[in-house]
């Protein structure tokens, strides 16, 4: 279940170029260099190693529904096959295995009609389940697509942009989206391409799908600005030389959850964050350098002071991270 270990060192253009991907995965690398400042030869040779190497993937995820955050208490040893089970769900975003109370999280899109089923039947019929818990989640603050852990300045982030750092008018933009209404068959192929290789070319996208490519731009753009389809870097945090992985669960006073939440957006090393129903409103993942890095910020962080308990579990293992499955658990 561990990533395996790859010997793979990103340096600091290395982690710039990961950071820009992750800003929009289908940017040209001419638009990356530009941004960054770099050679484009020297942007192009690196980017493609990167993503040769399946460190880096892009990849598409098709929305079915709004997102339920689900923490499993398993059986003794079988926190890996429950995760698993998780992660090979195709309405999984991401599945992770932990330390403490609960064995593993992952976050699934649910139509909120199919909730009670999920929650009477799907859940506890999986092999393993002692008791679960199932979270829908009301607003997300954060996720890993606006994550980028800082590596870029402001004018970088801008240059990839519009100028103004809001997202491209092709980029995703996340509206709520309940799975109502099933996409055509060119968009589920179109979507399916996207799936294995977010980078492809329009005139890939228009020969798998069946149309013009100026009918696959078009589609690809509207169904990204719709929310129906999310476009995104998925990485190891451990490539950015941030090894240590937890869950944070905490509870704010509810009048100062606002403040919690943009201060831990604030943060580089909070990779997503998402207010929920339940007793502890808020769902982080944070990726830190070190565990000393870890501990300073759950005991001296200024958002502290209106948090009433903060629950950590270290990530053990990662099975699924933006819809896609770990490279050893692909067919």
């Amino acid at each position: 279940m561990d990533a395996p270990h790859t010997g793979f060192v990103a340096d600091s253009l290395d982690r710039r170029i990961i950071s820009a991907l992750q800003i929009d995965g289908r940017a040209s690398w001419h638009r990356i260099a530009t941004a960054l400042g770099e050679p484009e030869r020297t942007v192009v040779r690196r980017g493609t190693r990167l993503l040769d190497s399946g460190l880096v993937r892009i990849g598409a995820m098709a929305v079915r529904g709004r997102s339920t955050v689900i923490g499993v208490r398993c059986a003794p040893g079988q926190a890996r096959v429950v995760a698993t089970a998780l992660a090979r769900r195709p309405d999984c975003a991401f599945a992770h295995v932990l330390t403490g109370t609960w064995d593993c999280v992952a976050e699934v899109q649910c139509p909120r009609d199919r909730l009670a089923g999920l929650v009477m039947d799907e859940l506890p019929g999986l092999p393993g389940v002692v008791r679960t818990l199932t979270l829908p989640v009301l607003r997300h603050v954060r996720t890993i697509r606006e994550w980028h852990a800082g590596l870029l300045t402001d004018a970088e982030i801008a240059a990839l942009t519009d100028g103004t750092g809001a997202a491209p008018a092709s980029a995703d933009v996340s509206p709520a989206f309940d799975g109502v209404g099933e996409l055509s068959r060119a968009d589920r192929l179109l979507v399916h391409s996207l799936a294995e290789d977010g980078r492809c070319t329009f005139d890939e996208l228009a020969r798998v799908s069946g149309v013009s490519e100026a009918t696959a731009r078009r589609r690809l753009g509207a169904l990204r600005r719709a929310g129906r389809v999310r476009v995104r870097a998925v990485i190891e945090p451990v490539l950015l030389g941030l090894p240590v992985e937890s869950v944070l669960w905490v509870r704010a006073v509810p009048a100062e959850v606002d403040a919690v939440t943009a201060a831990l957006a604030d943060s580089p090393h909070v990779r997503y964050v998402s207010f929920l129903t339940g007793e502890r409103q808020l769902l982080v993942l944070t990726a830190f350098p070190d565990e000393a890095a870890l501990h300073d910020f759950v005991t001296r962080s200024p958002w502290l002071r209106e948090a009433v308990s903060v629950d950590v579990s270290m990530v053990l293992g990662s099975l699924k991270r933006g819809g896609m499955l770990a490279p050893w658990l692909r067919d």
